[in-house]
């Protein structure tokens, strides 16, 4: 029987817990009575978990592997997710249980009430420290500010997406991506469900600061181009001041003697304008280096193998993997 839900887990050395994770998906889906799958991607890791969800897989005709050749990021793998999916109603959550999987139920309830996006916004997020709320809520703030359209805030991954939904990211093949953007970019008709978000059940975060930075820097540069403008803005309003102060000195210079010789007004003002310079230069070519990603037209991902999909669709999958290795 053909799954109605799909339920999309990326994973990354979860062997400590994703035998749990698997455990409660399918007492809540079991529960639910409808006919569903879990894909599990797994995303380079480095323990045990794909042995973990091999073992699985070969005793549950509901459960899917897709395991990746490399790590290729979390983004990624949830893109991969997207592309094996069946269902008719996509959900994706991570494999740490920090998302509860019973507020699936509330989602697909929505989703039958005729919305096509349901995401989980965070009412209060237990385990994490002061920093990360901070960072995460100024992160979600300015993005709201740089971008033309509403990427809702306090919000993950975990969300609900509809068929003709999934079609349409499938087609989108920018290298550089940011999902819950891209779901908020295309539209639809889109609502939430508050959820409390939990502790993680074990193991580490998948989310160091250098990985958080650099998906803020992803997410920002990916949908808004607002800070070229402010470089631009930043650059003229330096230089209209620059101007002033040079008037500045030459009074000081021709009509007082309030003038002092020395260096270190001159060192301080080109270590300020140099180091201005240099940032400017660093955003532009975060941009220019994206530029150069998609030019590449490289596969977002590379499967090493499928398991647990049918016969016809592990074929399909092959051949539109061979079309992107191929592809110029």
């Amino acid at each position: 029987m053909k799954a109605k839900y799909s339920i999309i887990v990326p994973m990354y050395n979860e062997e400590e817990v994703i035998g749990h994770t698997y455990a409660k998906l399918k007492e809540v889906m079991d529960g639910y009575g409808e006919p569903y799958e879990l894909v599990f991607v797994n995303d380079g890791s480095k323990d045990q978990t794909v042995e973990i969800v091999d073992a699985i897989c070969q005793n549950d005709v509901n459960v899917r592997l897709v395991n990746f050749s490399r790590n290729f990021g979390h983004q990624i793998a949830i893109t991969a997710g997207m592309d094996y999916a069946q269902g008719e109603a996509i959900i994706i959550i991570d494999a740490d249980l920090q998302d509860p999987p019973e507020v699936m139920l509330e989602m697909i309830g929505k989703w039958k009430e005729g919305y096509e996006v349901v995401y989980g916004k965070r009412l209060k997020r237990k385990g994490e420290s002061a920093f990360k709320k901070i960072t995460a809520m100024m992160f979600y703030r300015t993005m709201r500010s740089l971008t033309n359209f509403d990427i809702p805030m306090d919000t993950g991954d975990f969300r609900l997406i509809d068929r003709k939904v999934c079609d349409v990211l499938r087609g989108l093949k920018e290298k550089n991506r940011f999902v819950r953007g891209l779901v908020s970019w295309v539209g639809f008709r889109q609502t939430m469900v508050e959820y409390v978000r939990e502790e993680r059940f074990a193991g580490e975060t998948k989310y160091p600061l250098k990985k958080m930075i650099s998906f803020a820097v992803d997410g920002i540069t990916s949908f808004s181009y607002k800070p070229l403008k402010i470089a631009t803005y930043i650059g003229f309003t330096l230089s209209a001041s620059s101007f002033v102060y040079l008037l500045v000195v030459l009074c000081q210079r021709l009509f007082t003697s309030t003038t002092q010789p020395g260096w270190t007004t001159i060192v301080a003002i080109n270590l300020l304008f140099n180091g201005i310079i240099l940032m400017l230069l660093g955003l532009i070519g975060e941009y220019i280096g994206r530029i150069y990603d998609e030019s590449k037209n490289r596969p977002l991902y590379i499967v090493r193998e499928a398991r647990g999909f049918d016969e016809e669709k592990e074929q399909e999958e092959k051949l539109k993997e061979k079309e992107r290795e191929y592809v110029h």
